[in-house]
């Protein structure tokens, strides 16, 4: 995994305007107000799935190094309670909701300058998906 692709589709993803509807983008999923890229995707073989999620979790590490180095430091935001939360009816707004049903936890940033929220997560909650690093770019403020 290149980490310096990785950055520069967060950082392309910071600037681009969202689209109107939901759709597929070049880097993954669409939507009014986010972007959720796949800056990696690994074999969904069984027997590569431990080594593929320790891969992908060690490149999110490096990636959220950077990060840190560029707007702080965060810790990472786990995902369960909004996962709660939307299935005792509260609305999880999107990109969060998709995000929190992805991943168990993200780290998550507001990109200086940009109105802009940035996550970085590995999805690998379903065994029967390959396993994705994910940045998400929003503009609505974690719930």
């Amino acid at each position: 995994m290149d980490i310096a692709r990785c950055l520069d589709t967060i950082d392309r993803l910071c600037l681009r305007p969202f689209p109107a509807r939901h759709a597929w983008s070049d880097v993954g999923r669409a939507g009014p107000g986010y972007f959720m890229a796949e800056l990696h995707t690994g074999e969904g073989e069984e027997a590569h799935r431990e080594r593929t999620a320790d891969d992908a979790g060690a490149c999110k590490e490096a990636v959220a190094q950077r990060l840190h180095q560029r707007w702080g430091a965060v810790r990472p935001w786990g995902m369960l309670t909004l996962r709660v939360r939307g299935l005792r009816g509260e609305e999880i707004p999107e990109p969060w909701a998709s995000l929190s049903h992805l991943t168990d936890e993200a780290y998550v940033w507001q990109a200086d300058g940009t109105g802009r929220w940035v996550a970085v997560a590995v999805a690998d909650r379903d065994p029967a998906d390959a396993i994705r690093l994910l940045a998400v770019v929003t503009d609505t403020d974690p719930p």
